[in-house]
């Protein structure tokens, strides 16, 4: 068995990024930014106002004195005139400020009769003014290269005057399941067979990171057939294909050897951790090859530490780093393998946000991991540790 440290270093070394296209910022939710996005213009374009009253030279205001409004200034339609001493402006939100103007007054603090507009109050220049570039000016970087593109990083291109971007090319994700037991979701169970989560689970959960998921469905325990269904993936040459089931040493665990018959060369298959021990990582060609263990639990705890940087390595994004928590609860002792907790983040009225680890340390336990938050890492021959203390802890 190798290391969790030096399976991911093996893995991280072997895949870089896969290059860039452009796409419109329509169509960019969810895709890594390969550049830097920066400002076609100035945010505010012009000075505008940040409610509606009245636009004035705040060195006339006092309270009770009284300026004649010689015009209004609206979203869409200034004023084009300049606000001269003695004189103000009615204004609405987002409306230019007129020239000579530099301060806006709200209408709730004046009383207006006719074109005679009293003020109950002074006012600071500068007050109730967004003013130009306020938000961000021309040539600005708005969103840095490596950030996945959320709703707010689209709006704010948007507001750049942005309307397509470059982003990194999303990854072929080729997943294949195996086992005679397998049954797809939703078809008739026999007496000893199970139902497939592994590839709807992962399929999920690499789509929600970017990449593009293609399932090639079930395939049985029969050296033949398995190899067939391997040659036929790895000739579309997808960017990783991961397998789940038969990563181990019984006598019905094919993947190894067929990937091997099929030109993989294999780097490693067992890592010192749990769940997840039976883990393959090979290549052939410009595909990366994972194999998972059949386990849902382990499938995807090691789908979450060792697939996933991966894949984000390919898009040219940052590895999620890992909190850093106090625990709400101790832990036992750990053997000579990593250990990858499930755990809850809890709120402590002392503390903060703290994880409370699940007690549930079956692999076969799903619902245990539909129900964590992180998983907890508990290094290897660590002699336990107490409430309070900290730990690091991989967001699911």
């Amino acid at each position: 068995m190798i290391s969790v440290d030096e399976a991911l270093e093996r893995i991280l070394g072997s895949v870089g990024p896969l290059g860039s296209e452009t796409v419109a910022l329509s169509e960019a939710a969810g895709r890594i930014l390969a550049g830097d996005i920066g400002a076609q213009l100035f945010n505010p374009a012009f000075d505008v106002s940040a409610m509606d009253g009245y636009a004035v030279r705040a060195e006339d205001v006092r309270p009770g004195a009284t300026l004649k409004m010689i015009g209004v200034s609206q979203a869409g339609a200034g004023f084009g005139g300049t606000v001269e001493p003695g004189q103000c402006t009615r204004i609405f939100t987002g409306a230019p400020v007129p020239a000579g103007a530099d301060a806006v007054i709200m209408q709730e603090e004046t009383r207006a009769e006719g074109d005679a507009v009293t003020f109950e109050r002074d006012v600071a220049v500068g007050r109730s003014i967004r003013f130009r570039g306020e938000d961000f000016a021309q040539g600005d970087v708005l969103v840095a290269a490596g950030a996945m593109l959320d709703p707010r990083k689209i709006a704010l291109a948007a507001a750049g005057n942005v309307a397509e971007i470059a982003v990194s090319v999303r990854p072929c994700v080729s997943l294949l399941a195996t086992g005679d037991e397998l049954v797809a979701p939703g078809g008739e169970v026999g007496p000893d067979q199970i139902v497939a989560s592994n590839s709807v689970g992962l399929g999920a959960f690499f789509a929600g990171h970017g990449a593009q998921v293609r399932d090639l469905g079930i395939v049985v325990d029969d050296r033949a057939v398995l190899g067939d269904a391997l040659a036929r993936a790895l000739q579309g040459e997808p960017d990783i294909l991961l397998t789940t089931g038969g990563a181990s040493v019984g006598e019905h665990d094919f993947v190894q050897d067929m990937l091997k018959a099929n030109g993989v060369d294999i780097d490693f298959w067992r890592i010192a951790m749990r769940p997840g021990k039976p883990l393959m990582f090979g290549r052939k060609g410009k595909t990366v090859v994972f194999g998972l263990p059949g386990n849902p639990v382990s499938a995807l705890v090691t789908a979450r530490i060792f697939v996933l940087p991966a894949l984000l390595k390919m898009m040219g994004a940052a590895l999620p780093a890992p909190l850093y928590l106090p625990l709400a609860d101790g832990l036992p002792p750990n053997g000579p393998r990593r250990h990858f907790l499930r755990g809850r983040l809890v709120s402590d009225a002392e503390r903060g946000t703290m994880v409370e680890p699940s007690r549930q340390t079956d692999s076969g336990h799903l619902s245990s991991l539909a129900a964590a938050d992180v998983l907890i890492v508990q290094d290897e021959n660590c002699p336990g540790k107490g409430r309070g203390e900290i730990v690091a802890a991989h967001i699911l």
